[in-house]
């Protein structure tokens, strides 16, 4: 009965990711983040994800093994009262509005488009558009990304390109540079590809419309080029010129055993980076989720323990917590960098 036993469903607990073996990814969530799952190579992990393409579930405590869905249809309450975070349709079916990824792309992605709300609601069956944030957590000396177009494109040369009849599609694209800890907000609409050699963390509304535009030519595991979706692109991308995205002012603020700084705020999802160091201090960073949403915790770099009055979950770089709404007041020790992900 949902509610009915607050006595742990109010406890952060560790998440099981989802995978995927896209083409393009490498073995560095294996080899540096210990993502035991059963696939190479390993592109992404589905860390907090309620989505029907990959579903992470409870690792250890009351919900072991339990699908995340299946915990919130259980415990709605969970997900919080905010109206980003709770619709009706959604405590029904236990889905959340976000999901959060990491990806290891160890060769370029296709370059690709997301479609809007608006656009996915009327054409792709009432599904949720996809606008989504990265955060950097690794990079190579010459990882860069696409964002856009470098000049403002007309439709009927960019369809030319996109079928083959013309060439220079590469050379209309915007590439920048990327940097560990560098943050990118990337629109519904915003032609984007992640470059080789970068290793994110990707914050999204819950969905997997990708339209795909472009994708060097490359082939699957059948030995055929990936199918691509011209029309769909064409629809929703848009075609104006980029300007260079800049980094977002970032503030600390500090607190005793940690300190923080926004990285991102939009409608859908807002994102915190906490810089944690209590390895010397005899007191612990004290947290909670407030009763408006839930949040997800993802350790990006070293070790700690989520501590609470009669429990210690020990975590290491690449865990994830889910903090159900209106969780009690719980303490994290240890020296890591994580993210706080809330509605």
């Amino acid at each position: 009965m949902p509610g009915a036993d607050k006595s742990y469903n109010l406890r952060p607990f560790l998440l099981k990711p989802a995978g995927q073996d896209y083409l393009w990814g490498g073995r560095r969530l294996k080899d540096d983040f210990c993502k035991d799952l059963p696939m190479t190579p390993l592109a992404e992990t589905w860390e907090c994800s309620t989505h029907p393409d990959g579903e992470s579930s409870a690792f250890g405590g009351a919900f072991d093994g339990m699908k995340l869905s299946d915990v919130l249809k259980s415990h709605p309450e969970m997900m919080g009262t905010h109206p980003a975070s709770q619709s009706p349709e959604d405590a029904a079916e236990g889905h959340l509005p976000i999901l959060v990824k990491f990806i290891d792309a160890a060769a370029d992605l296709s370059v690709q488009v997301h479609p809007s709300d608006e656009y996915a609601a009327q054409y792709e069956n009432g599904q949720r558009g996809k606008t989504e944030m990265w955060y950097v957590v690794d990079a190579s000396r010459d990882a860069s990304l696409i964002y856009g177009f470098a000049r403002d494109m007309e439709r009927d040369l960019l369809e030319d390109m996109l079928r083959g009849r013309r060439d220079g599609l590469e050379e209309c694209l915007l590439r920048v540079p990327v940097r560990k800890d560098d943050v990118f907000f990337i629109e519904a609409g915003t032609v984007h590809a992640v470059g080789a050699g970068s290793l994110i963390v990707e914050v999204q509304e819950s969905s997997n419309l990708t339209y795909r535009m472009y994708d060097y030519h490359r082939v699957g595991k059948d030995g055929k080029e990936r199918h691509l979706h011209i029309d769909k692109a064409l629809a929703v991308a848009s075609l104006k010129k980029s300007t260079s995205p800049r980094q977002p002012m970032r503030v600390l603020r500090y607190r005793q055993g940690y300190a923080s700084e926004f990285l991102c705020r939009c409608r859908y999802f807002e994102v915190e980076r906490v810089l944690l160091n209590t390895e010397r201090m005899r007191s612990m960073a004290g947290m909670k989720a407030s009763a408006s949403s839930f949040e997800v915790l993802v350790c990006t770099r070293g070790c700690g323990a989520v501590i609470g009055e009669d429990y210690c979950i020990p975590f290491c770089q690449g865990d994830t917590f889910f903090v159900p709404a209106g969780s009690d007041l719980f303490h994290i020790h240890g020296r890591a960098e994580l993210l706080r992900v809330r509605c």
